[in-house]
């Protein structure tokens, strides 16, 4: 069942939104040759906390982290630990933040040091076709326009969208109805309405889609090998614009 959410809740999750904006950012900018995954994790973590919030991640089915730090060809789901971070790597680091029993949820690609033009092209894709998509995050639009926007732009760029990981409604539980597939035919799936709130993700491979879990039970990878890249915000449908909800205030 999709939820709709009431003006006390919105603020809620502004408020979730504002400090897992500000846990990315803070891990973000740390992204450098010689930092650990954990570090990063440590990072974020003291952002959260800092703000009376908690992570959404640690525990949430188990998972040990309290982001997912996922490098090179790892898509999504990286457990931090002690993997140092290389001159060259791309770096995906997964926000979530648990404000009073809201979340916000969010996502970016860091390059550390100098990389390579191949994955600069991949993280600036990814993060456009999110902007490509909410275009169509209006009133009355369906589910699917925004998945076929998405879709439609990465692959105009000879990339693909992992299918098997898709973006979601987003609330009082971190993963709500409905699904938001980064792929698909237009005019399909819900129609979206005002005080709905989702979390929009991008998930793009530099080659296949098809993706491999590992042995952790967790990390998931390309199964071709090749670099992936991730963006993702928590927005709001309002009769207007989205709202993005998983902004920084500086």
């Amino acid at each position: 069942m999709i939820k709709v959410k009431s003006a006390h809740e919105i603020k809620l999750m502004q408020e979730a939104g504002r400090i897992a904006a500000a846990a990315r950012k803070a891990a973000g900018q740390a992204v450098a040759p010689g930092i650990t995954t954990r570090e990063l994790d440590e990072i974020a973590r003291k952002v959260i906390e800092g703000f009376g919030a908690r992570p959404s991640f640690l525990g949430y089915a188990g998972f040990p982290g309290s982001i997912c730090c996922s490098v090179n060809n790892q898509v999504i789901h990286g457990i931090p630990g002690d993997r140092v971070i290389k001159e060259g790597d791309i770096v995906k680091i997964d926000v979530g933040a648990d404000y009073m029993g809201y979340h916000g949820d969010c996502a970016d690609t860091f390059p550390a040091g100098k990389v390579s033009e191949e994955a600069l092209k991949l993280i600036e894709v990814t993060r456009q076709s999110f902007y490509e998509g909410i275009r169509l995050a209006r009133v009355g639009q369906r589910i699917s326009d925004i998945s076929h926007a998405v879709q439609q732009y990465v692959e105009s760029f000879g990339f693909s969208v992992v299918r098997d990981y898709v973006g979601h409604g987003v609330g009082s539980e971190l993963h709500e109805d409905p699904e938001v597939p980064n792929y698909g035919h237009p005019g399909r799936g819900p129609r979206l309405v005002a005080g709905m709130t989702l979390a929009i993700e991008p998930m793009v491979n530099a080659g296949v889609y098809q993706i491999k879990t590992l042995k952790d039970g967790w990390t998931v990878e390309t199964a071709d090998g090749r670099l992936s890249a991730h963006y993702e915000n928590s927005i709001l449908i309002t009769p207007e614009e989205p709202l993005i909800l998983t902004c920084c205030q500086d």
